[in-house]
């Protein structure tokens, strides 16, 4: 079974409950576009994850059938064991993810949100393809791999409720499992809390390895990373590291050089690169959050078309099975370019209403000529054409709005 799947709707639950709190205390804590963002890298996550997941698991198979030392039963105290042990693995994953470059450049995703919200739980990588590694040891000690899955996903769905600022400290609690408090300093790009705070389900390896940190009231978290990403376009969180990385490789001289880029420390860079193409890093002391102000239906065009996204994305992962390989792919590239175009919007793209009526356009003819059950086709269709009504809608309020400005403004 799926668990991460069937978390979905408990997960947008609790970001609606997060929300009404969001009124009632009257905080600041989300922003639609910032929401709109973490969003589609999730979507884009599961999405590429269906392409991904087959050769890693084929390899823990091949290992675990081959070589596994032990062979456990399938008991609580297994199970309970497992789960620990999953979650030490995780520790050293996520450590080693902050602290070597190439690693880094997939896991930043998760960490270039400015804003820190249960959306943000969802924000992760879709280039994250060495993490299996650091649980092939479970295929040597006999872990199958269905309670591999189903340990790892429960991992993963208990970190999803960490990431909101509305629970305060956690007293006793904070001493044996992660918390919202305690990982709040893990999202921080503050000096004393970067690098901290790695479990996923146990505190205890941060205590046990000295990695942990506690969050100070003399220091308030500043959410996101260093060197801004400053964009709402989901591909280039995905490949804003790497494309750094690159340059520096191809840029510096020497060997070892361009091998140290990528495996070293995360935020080395050579003396000859560092020097010719300097990164300018945030001033935390002049901090401001990356904005680009849109108009109020624009904004409501953003949500509807991520509501759209999300819906082909989930009928695919639901109905995955009823689909052949061309219509998985076909689907799986819309997601994609979906999430890119809808990025383009909140970002004021000249170019993004184009895209945006191509985007439509393909999905309409997909459904079409794909072959899908009446009821999908039918209510894909229905999305689309009112997403159609909408995008003209906003077009013209922008050609409205343009036609109101004095003739010089129109110039500049």
């Amino acid at each position: 079974m799926n668990i991460i799947l069937y978390a979905v709707p408990f997960f947008f639950l609790l970001i609606g409950l997060e929300l009404i709190l969001e009124k009632v205390r009257q905080t600041n804590y989300y922003r639609v576009n910032d929401a709109i963002n973490s969003l589609s890298a999730g979507v884009l996550s599961r999405m590429l994850d269906i392409v991904k997941t087959l050769v890693p698991l084929t390899i823990y198979v091949f290992i675990y059938e081959n070589f596994a030392l032990f062979t456990l039963s399938d008991t609580l105290l297994v199970w309970v064991s497992v789960f620990v042990l999953y979650d030490f693995c995780y520790y050293w994953n996520h450590r080693l993810g902050h602290e070597v470059s190439l690693l880094w450049a997939a896991h930043v995703v998760h960490h270039s949100s400015e804003e820190y919200n249960l959306t943000t739980a969802l924000r992760q990588s879709s280039s994250s393809v060495f993490s299996w590694i650091f649980y092939l040891p479970l295929a040597i000690l006999g872990v199958d791999p269905i309670l591999l899955i189903s340990v790892g996903s429960l991992n993963l769905v208990y970190q999803f409720w960490v990431h909101t600022r509305h629970v305060p400290k956690l007293g006793w609690f904070e001493w044996v499992f992660v918390s919202p408090s305690n990982h709040r300093v893990h999202h921080a790009q503050n000096k004393v809390y970067i690098d901290r705070n790695y479990g996923g389900v146990f505190i205890l390896w941060d205590r046990l390895f000295g990695t942990f940190q506690e969050e100070l009231d003399t220091d308030p978290v500043i959410f996101g990373i260093r060197s801004s990403l400053k964009s709402w376009n989901p591909l280039y969180a995905n490949v804003q590291v790497y494309s750094q990385l690159w340059q520096d490789s191809w840029h510096t001289k020497g060997m070892w050089n361009k091998a140290r880029v990528w495996f070293g420390r995360t935020g080395w860079r050579p003396d000859d690169v560092a020097q010719a193409f300097p990164i300018v890093k945030t001033d935390l002391s002049q901090f401001e959050k990356f904005d680009i102000t849109l108009p109020a239906l624009s904004k409501a065009y953003c949500l509807v078309q991520h509501a759209l996204t999300t819906y082909i994305a989930l009928l695919l992962l639901l109905n995955i099975h009823l689909l052949v390989g061309y219509q998985q792919l076909g689907l799986v590239i819309w997601v994609v370019f979906a999430s890119y175009s809808v990025g383009c919007m909140l970002e004021k793209k000249g170019f993004a209403p184009r895209l945006e009526w191509l985007k439509h356009l393909s999905l309409l003819c997909g459904v079409m000529l794909f072959g899908l059950p009446l009821w999908i086709m039918s209510s894909v269709i229905v999305l689309v054409l009112f997403s159609m009504v909408l995008l003209a809608w906003v077009q013209s309020s922008k050609h409205s709005a343009d036609d109101s400005l004095p003739s010089q403004a129109q110039s500049l």
